[in-house]
């Protein structure tokens, strides 16, 4: 098992894991634990594709293999989310669900792993988006490590850490244009996020429950998503051009959604 060596700030008892296709099968991806499941499996094989080249995960565990942390990162043009940024790379993913990994630093040494494959490669920078709403990490991580805001849409904003003055500084691609194209109910997603492969399954049988002619598009390349219609890029859930969910949904959360729809109807 293959562990980095830049564990800056971090306690002696704490590493870095590079997670590789060699051993995601072992290790996993993180978030999901259940290695059984659609959306771990479909995580697995979306971090495998050739068409995710230079993408990396890496997590902190202890030294009883418990997960602490993750950061998943990717070259800024295969990135996907709806964002422009010339040769930098992408934060897609940045989390610490363990309680007490907050205090020990393993934010900061995931984004500085980052920060130096991105030196090692002669990036111009890394980037990410950040959002006090849900599944997405706020700034004050990346305020805390250097990081300047570049853009801001909806509840979403863009940071940035240029490593020269003459580094492009990264914007959003403006997603509330697509959303006109959308007639009637779409849900839109991809296999980025494993939990998605169960909010697909439940809302598919909702919808169906309740007459819903829902179209689901699974998006299967980062062009499709640096055009999605919500900021997250990864998933949508509109109605006649009105974007209702930007984030994995459960079935109760979509069943809300419905009635409220219902009511405004």
């Amino acid at each position: 098992m293959k562990t980095d060596n830049i564990n800056i700030g971090l306690q002696s008892n704490i590493a870095i894991i590079d997670v590789s296709v060699d051993n995601v099968a072992e290790i996993g991806i993180y978030c999901i634990k259940d290695e059984k499941s659609p959306g771990c499996k479909a995580k697995v094989e979306w971090f495998k594709s050739k068409i995710n080249k230079g993408l990396k995960i890496k997590i902190a565990v202890d030294k009883q293999d418990k997960q602490l942390g993750f950061i998943e990162y990717i070259p800024s043009e295969l990135a996907w989310r709806p964002v422009k940024a010339d040769d930098y790379l992408f934060i897609q993913c940045i989390a610490l669900f363990d309680k007490d990994a907050h205090h020990k630093n393993i934010g900061t040494s995931l984004l500085r792993h980052c920060e130096n494959d991105a030196k090692e490669l002669n990036k111009s920078g890394i980037c990410v988006m950040s959002s006090d709403g849900a599944w997405m990490a706020n700034k004050t991580l990346f305020e805390k490590n250097g990081f300047l805001m570049a853009d801001k849409l909806e509840r979403f904003e863009l940071m940035y850490k240029a490593f020269s003055d003459k580094s492009l500084k990264p914007h959003f691609v403006d997603w509330t244009k697509e959303r006109t194209k959308y007639k009637g109910w779409h849900l839109i997603y991809s296999d980025q996020c494993p939990w998605h492969e169960k909010s697909i399954t439940d809302i598919k049988q909702s919808a169906l429950d309740n007459g819903i002619d829902l179209k689901i598009k699974k998006l299967t390349t980062p062009k499709e998503a640096q055009n999605a219609p919500s900021g997250f890029g990864t998933f949508s859930l509109l109605k006649d051009g009105r974007l209702l969910g930007d984030h994995y949904l459960s079935k109760t959360r979509f069943e809300n959604i419905l009635r409220q729809e219902m009511r405004i109807k």
